[in-house]
């Protein structure tokens, strides 16, 4: 009341935001965090900031009113009342809309209350209770429509309704050879106001709901004290276990046996079923992983693994078996199988180019009357016909040359390029240049490789491809040397014989070398794991590597080149990715002219350019398609497995 009178004297000046009470205490149920919202932001049951600053400032009593109500609802969120809470805190934000903490306690308390909800909702559905669980899911969509955490809960129990599961999973089993025993109790509701030791009592309970009980002797007779009111019989038997710390079996519809609730107890008389589990697929290390989980996890001690036949041997309860059955068959089942599609793409050109012109390079300077003179000299036969037949006179010798050189009789290197005269008589002289060409020359070849391959894999398993050769490489060798240490005649020599002993050193001389080999893979090795992942994309694991000849030996043997990748990638499912881009490029240019003219720029292509290019490039394309995806996405159902923690 102090508070609302302080509040209510200050209507002179701003309006003062109310004394906050203490920070509410987590609460046992964990909430999701929720971001700290400004007082601009659109709350459910409050207006807007620019609203606020518009519409006419509350009035006292509404901020008094909205005090109060706030106060209440703080006190409601220490006892985790959170929807009630929730209503107070929307009631004083609209009261009094100009205080922002009024806001931000709305989006507390709504995160608080739609979290509460979604955690009894997976109670409810642990317990195969999809209506509850249904119930309390569209309750709180319609307290948070836009929450995303809810619309994911939704969907899994679409799924669970899609996949026919209407009871949890722990109580689906296989058939079993005899059915557990089901009591036959009353169904009224009986008080009880005991105050007598503990086997007494368990005798008076039983027997008030038409049982029979048999008593062990682990089962003390302490006295304790029973006060219930309007008990169903389950609400008695669990009263009854906390207060004895007991645990009843089921003899048959009206019997039962009671004793101390430890872990020897349990195994004695909780009733055991034996289960033979098939895995043929398994291997004998997986075999022995799904021995230890049911032996850790499950806590069945008698497990057994059959290496031979790939079996496994279980004896527990109902439950614990019916809860093992249901984990591996969402581990069997839930095996994805994805096909790689890899593609490997080689490109090869090769180009050569020889242009220009070839000047002479050489030039030959001769004394034109000693070259004629001896060619005449060295052909004085044919000179001699070709007189005798008219075609010349005698002293005609530039005729008679001709007719030597035009006949191909007489070849000469001088005069077949051609000749440049100069000077008079005994001095005329000539020059006669080398050959000149003119090149046009040009060779291509051009090589395209396609290889594909697929790889049926499963999820978490390896495949290896290689592609190429194997090269085979001498790591050592070993010789066989003569005996020529210890001449014995007639056994390491031969005595007397000349032809034998020629024979023997003959063979003594000759050695045999026998070479030790080992052969390497050449080409592309790639080694791919997947992994499908909830979304539906494909997480890759690669191990890439590419070896080859280096051209180059060292003491003969061969060097090689390699190249290797190894990552991670993710894509779609049915996208392609390039894991490996190689590209080679070679050129090379050879100039023959003439020097300092062929240096000109401008003038060097004019010369003879020989132009030598070769380009390689290696493509590998690898595209996952899931075949078999046998997980649905989101969060699978939950299971539950009852243990007993307490001590012997």
């Amino acid at each position: 009341m102090l508070l609302a009178i302080a509040a209510g004297t200050t209507q002179a000046q701003q309006p003062a935001s109310p004394p906050l009470p203490a920070q509410p205490p987590s609460s046992p149920v964990q909430s999701a965090p929720v971001a700290a919202a400004s007082a601009s932001s659109a709350v459910p049951g409050t207006a807007p900031a620019n609203d606020a600053k518009q519409a006419k400032p509350p009035s006292s009593r509404d901020r008094q009113r909205a005090v109060k109500l706030y106060l209440a609802a703080s006190k409601l969120f220490d006892k985790a009342q959170f929807e009630e809470a929730l209503k107070r805190y929307r009631q004083a934000s609209s009261l009094d809309p100009s205080n922002s903490d009024y806001s931000l306690a709305v989006q507390v308390a709504l995160s608080h209350t739609v979290t509460a909800l979604i955690q009894t909702a997976a109670k409810d559905r642990t317990r195969g209770d999809d209506a509850s669980a249904r119930a309390a899911l569209a309750h709180a969509l319609q307290l948070d429509p836009k929450n995303p955490q809810v619309a994911e809960h939704l969907y899994e129990l679409g799924d669970d309704s899609v996949r026919n599961l209407t009871k949890p999973l722990y109580e689906q089993s296989t058939n079993n050879v005899a059915a557990a025993e089901e009591l036959v109790h009353t169904t009224g509701a009986h008080t009880f106001h005991l105050r007598i030791g503990q086997r007494q009592m368990i005798q008076q309970v039983f027997k008030a709901y038409g049982l029979e009980v048999t008593l062990d002797d682990s089962v003390r007779s302490a006295p304790v004290r029973l006060d219930v009111d309007d008990a169903s019989f389950e609400q008695a038997m669990r009263i009854l276990s906390l207060l004895t710390n007991t645990f009843y079996v089921p003899l048959d519809e009206h019997r039962v046996v009671v004793a101390l609730d430890n872990r020897d107890n349990r195994q004695r008389f909780t009733r055991q079923q034996l289960e033979t589990v098939y895995l043929p697929g398994l291997s004998s290390t997986e075999l022995n992983e799904v021995s230890n989980l049911a032996r850790n996890v499950f806590e069945a001690q008698q497990a057994v693994a059959d290496q031979s036949a790939g079996t496994l041997t279980i004896r527990a309860s109902e439950q614990t078996i019916n809860a093992f059955d249901a984990t591996m068959r969402d581990l069997l089942d839930g095996r994805n199988q994805v096909l790689l599609d890899v593609r490997m793409v080689q490109l090869s050109k090769t180009s050569g180019r020889t242009t220009g012109a070839q000047l002479p390079q050489q030039v030959t300077a001769f004394n034109a009357f000693a070259e004629e003179q001896s060619i005449l000299n060295a052909n004085q036969s044919l000179v001699q016909q070709i007189i005798s037949s008219g075609l010349a006179s005698p002293g005609d010798t530039l005729a008679i040359l001709g007719i030597l050189l035009a006949s191909g009789q007489v070849s000469s290197s001088v005069f077949s390029n051609g000749v440049a005269l100069f000077g008079n008589g005994l001095t005329l002289s000539g020059l006669s240049p080398g050959p000149a060409t003119v090149n046009i020359n040009l060779n291509s070849s051009d090589t395209r490789e396609l290889d594909r391959m697929q790889l049926r894999l499963g999820e978490d398993e390896t495949g290896t491809l290689r592609s190429g050769t194997r090269y085979p490489i001498i790591t050592s060798s070993y010789s066989s040397v003569g005996a020529s240490g210890v001449n014995i005649p007639g056994l390491s020599g031969a005595g007397n014989s000349g032809g034998l002993s020629s024979l023997l050193s003959s063979a003594n001389s000759a050695q045999s070398t026998i070479p030790q080999i080992q052969y390497e893979d050449l080409g592309l090795t790639l080694k791919a794991t997947p992994k499908v992942l909830r979304s539906g994309d494909v997480a890759l694991t690669l191990d890439l590597k590419i070896d080859a000849l280096a051209g180059s030996t060292i003491n003969s043997v061969p060097v090689l080149n390699n190249r290797a990748y190894s990552g991670v990638v993710t894509v779609k499912e049915g996208a392609a990715v390039v894991v490996a881009s190689e590209l080679d490029k070679a050129e090379s240019r050879a100039i023959s002219g003439v020097p300092g003219f062929s240096e000109i720029p401008g003038l060097n292509n004019v010369t003879d350019v020989d132009t030598q290019k070769s380009y390689a490039s290696l493509l590998i394309i690898i595209t996952p398609h899931v075949v078999r995806g046998s997980r649905t996405a989101g969060h699978s159902p939950m299971m539950r497995v009852e243990r007993n923690t307490q001590a012997h």
